[in-house]
């Protein structure tokens, strides 16, 4: 891992590790989100403690990496790009635990006309993700690469866009028994899932400017 930069395979092992902790997160997220949506709570519960723990350890581990970075003066012609994008990939499992401890304390009510929707949007959302650590991945080995799967994360994060709009228009111009309160409050909750995937549009997007920047 790393090849380009030819720094320490401990430090190579800690971002391999740290992906690790990102990819677990957003499975976790996942399936506790959609065990929310089903009234499956005992294992919502147990993917939202999951996912509180992963973020813990991704913290951890980026501030390990930090650490060693400063230390051993590692890439010095690209240290801060990359720390700067590590930050962005942390950005994602902190948004997602951030995103299930809302459901576990505000308790949204989905009517039964929505919820399919809002399964299919927590999909996208995530397929953004699920393509955007692989892309981070392969950054470090060969950076040729990474353009090809930023695409698809492209692709994912408009899906999420138009789905999520589709569903606030459904909410306000459809749902007539909802009160206005209750149509805010499943807006939010829309825009809450749809923000994973603006996290991983950002990652896509600093990807897009190391791997011209490192062929300079």
């Amino acid at each position: 891992m790393i090849n380009i930069f030819k720094t320490s395979k401990s430090v190579a092992l800690s971002i391999d590790d740290f992906f690790d902790k990102i990819d677990l997160g957003i499975l976790n997220f996942k399936k506790g989100i959609n065990s929310y949506i089903k009234g499956n709570i005992e294992e919502f519960d147990l993917n939202l403690n999951t996912l509180n723990f992963l973020e813990k350890d991704a913290d951890s581990i980026k501030r390990k990496i930090e650490n060693e970075f400063y230390l051993h003066s590692l890439m010095p012609n690209y240290a801060s790009d990359i720390l700067n994008l590590l930050e962005s990939v942390d950005d994602i499992i902190d948004k997602s635990k951030d995103v299930i401890n809302q459901f576990d304390v505000e308790k949204p009510h989905l009517p039964k006309e929505i919820i399919n929707d809002y399964l299919e949007l927590v999909n996208l959302s995530v397929k953004s993700v699920e393509n955007v650590i692989p892309a981070a991945r392969i950054f470090f080995t060969s950076p040729d690469q990474v353009k090809d799967k930023i695409q698809k994360v492209l692709f994912y994060h408009r899906e999420t866009d138009v789905l999520s709009n589709n569903i606030k228009r459904k909410i306000f111009q459809e749902l007539d028994t909802l009160k206005l309160s209750e149509k805010i409050h499943l807006r939010y909750f829309a825009l809450h899932i749809e923000q994973i995937s603006d996290a991983s549009k950002i990652v896509a997007q600093k990807l897009s400017s190391l791997v011209i920047k490192i062929k300079m």
